[in-house]
């Protein structure tokens, strides 16, 4: 069992709460029961390193079951090492190491795909985790990260994503413009969520929304710059009715999501 938080191996882990950690080694952290459950299952040839407490492993059975099926060894640390570990205040008794995998953007439009999600400066974590998690839920076939939003490997946008990252591909790095041009390409109509838009409704009526489409979505502050809103096909807005000043982004961006996925269905 590794019991001191100080050691050079604990505090190896910690550092990949860090950017430049991460870009140094390729590897990332991972925290918390869902997760690991999730990498297990999905993705274990990608794990590093997976630490859980005795009382965690006790508890969560199923995740010890996994990971036996899986052949991953578990390590086992006490609840010191492990919050020295991680980046959050509560871990609930799992830490790994893992390898990153962003797919190529080649790659994700050699797939044929009828529902992406693109984020265009992006900055915070826990909305783009969360959009990771909606486009997962929606039944999207990928997401693409540009190179102005938040890194895909931060702690807090994996944590968001809920397990999610390890479900569908997600490229990282490209910029908007050659991400639409690769879309159109392929055949995707390419349609920004912006307040300066036309009404969702109208997209709905002019059955818009059934065609394969690569949605989006620009920065929480600011949206998408007048440059960005010209290289699209089309510009929506989901409309408030009720007295909010704004809608949260991952929250628009789950409703655009979810109202292809129906039109594409139905």
């Amino acid at each position: 069992m590794l019991d001191n938080p100080r050691s050079p191996r604990v505090r190896g882990v910690a550092k990949l709460a860090k950017k430049s950690a991460r870009a140094e080694t390729g590897m990332f952290l991972l925290e918390g029961p869902q997760a690991a459950s999730e990498v297990l299952s999905y993705r274990p040839e990608l794990i590093v390193e997976l630490y859980a407490t005795p009382t965690a492993l006790e508890r969560y059975t199923d995740i010890a079951q996994t990971a036996v099926d899986a052949g991953v060894d578990v390590e086992f640390v006490t609840e010191e090492v492990l919050n020295a570990m991680s980046d959050t205040v509560t871990p609930q008794g799992f830490v790994g190491v893992v390898h990153q995998f962003p797919t190529s953007v080649k790659d994700i439009f050699a797939a044929e795909p009828k529902l992406i999600a693109v984020l265009e400066e992006v900055r915070d974590p826990g909305n783009a985790g969360t959009i990771v998690r909606a486009a997962d839920s929606a039944g999207a076939d990928a997401v693409i990260f540009t190179g102005r939003t938040v890194d895909l490997y931060n702690p807090k946008v994996v944590r968001s994503t809920t397990g999610s990252i390890f479900h569908l591909p997600v490229a990282v790095g490209a910029s908007l413009g050659d991400v639409v041009a690769r879309a159109r390409a392929a055949g995707l109509q390419v349609l920004a969520a912006d307040v300066k838009g036309e009404d969702l409704l109208i997209a709905r009526r002019d059955d818009l929304l059934a065609a394969p489409t690569a949605w989006v979505f620009g920065n929480e502050a600011r949206g998408l710059a007048d440059e960005d809103l010209e290289l699209v096909d089309r510009v929506i807005t989901v409309p408030i009715y009720g007295h909010a000043e704004s809608m949260n982004l991952a929250t628009a961006a789950s409703v655009c999501l979810y109202e292809s996925a129906f039109a594409q269905r139905s």
